[in-house]
């Protein structure tokens, strides 16, 4: 069965106005157009769909069976054209910040403050884009939140947060098998974060359980992961201090030792060397850094 081919949009917009106005000259007063240039408009839809969408009467117009059924679904049609044309392209006065990062900062870290910068700075939109394993920043980010030590080539570094090492797990879990000492770990699934240099087998190493075979257990591609799946008691993950504050202060997570192992790996705020950061975006980094030594 053929299809039959999209009409002009003016000419769809010249059909929505006539038949919300049933006018033809307050169609043109709407459209900025002549009364005879609506009329050529709505004849050339007519003929394009073969049928007649209007009833031409002695004083107005109504429209036919037809045209009162393709109203709706014109009117739909234009209206999430307006509202998607408004949402990317009509903020061109307010440019959003563009942050590319790490997903469990946002969730465990930064969500939480923003409200903070939202009241100081109303005016200021930001975008923030989650990215796993990114190596280069986008040529259209002003910033972004990266785990590392801080040195990349051709990006300036500012430190975030200053990160220990060490299990979390449920209290449920605690109470039903009781972790008196690392090794301990060894009786419970490990959950594992791909992507950090220092994991499991790093802790372990550092406060002497050499012999926990640390090669077992799920492993995950974001911090959250591993964390939601501690707090339902399915496994014991290694957590960074800066991410669980929060969840140990309300009790949804415990820290069953006392070994804390400093991390040599931070979350930071990076950004192009030779780039000029944009005002808005230059408001949001000496916020953001503001921040970190608030709750350092």
């Amino acid at each position: 069965m053929n299809q039959k081919a999209l009409p002009p949009l003016n000419w769809l917009r010249a059909f929505e106005v006539s038949a919300r106005s049933l006018n033809f000259t307050h169609a043109a007063e709407e459209l900025h157009l002549t009364q005879g240039a609506v009329s050529q408009q709505i004849r050339q839809l007519e003929s394009h769909l073969g049928v007649a969408l209007f009833k031409r009467l002695p004083r107005g117009l109504s429209l036919t069976e037809e045209g009162q059924s393709y109203l709706p679904v014109v009117q739909d049609a234009i209206t999430r054209l307006a509202v998607g044309t408004n949402e990317i392209f009509g903020q061109h006065k307010r440019r959003p910040i563009k942050i590319r990062g790490s997903l469990a900062f946002l969730v465990h870290w930064l969500a939480p403050k923003l409200a903070e910068f939202r009241q100081a700075h109303p005016n200021v939109d930001i975008r923030y884009i989650s990215n796993l394993w990114v190596k280069e920043l986008d040529g259209e980010d002003d910033m972004e939140i990266r785990w590392g030590h801080g040195q990349w080539s051709g990006l300036v570094s500012q430190r975030l947060t200053w990160d220990t090492l060490f299990p979390v797990c449920s209290p449920q879990l605690m109470a039903q098998s009781p972790l008196r000492e690392p090794a301990d770990v060894a009786n419970h699934l490990l959950l594992h974060v791909l992507g950090y240099e220092e994991g499991w087998g790093y802790w372990l190493k550092r406060v002497g359980a050499n012999d926990v075979d640390y090669s077992t257990g799920m492993q995950f591609d974001t911090l959250i992961s591993t964390l939601r799946m501690a707090e339902l008691g399915q496994g014991i993950a290694l957590a960074r201090s800066s991410m669980v504050e929060e969840l140990l202060r309300e009790g949804r997570l415990v820290e069953p030792f006392t070994q804390r192992i400093e991390a040599s790996e931070s979350f930071y705020l990076v950004r192009s060397s030779g780039a000029e950061l944009h005002p808005d975006a230059m408001t949001f980094s000496t916020w953001l850094v503001a921040q970190t030594h608030r709750y350092k």
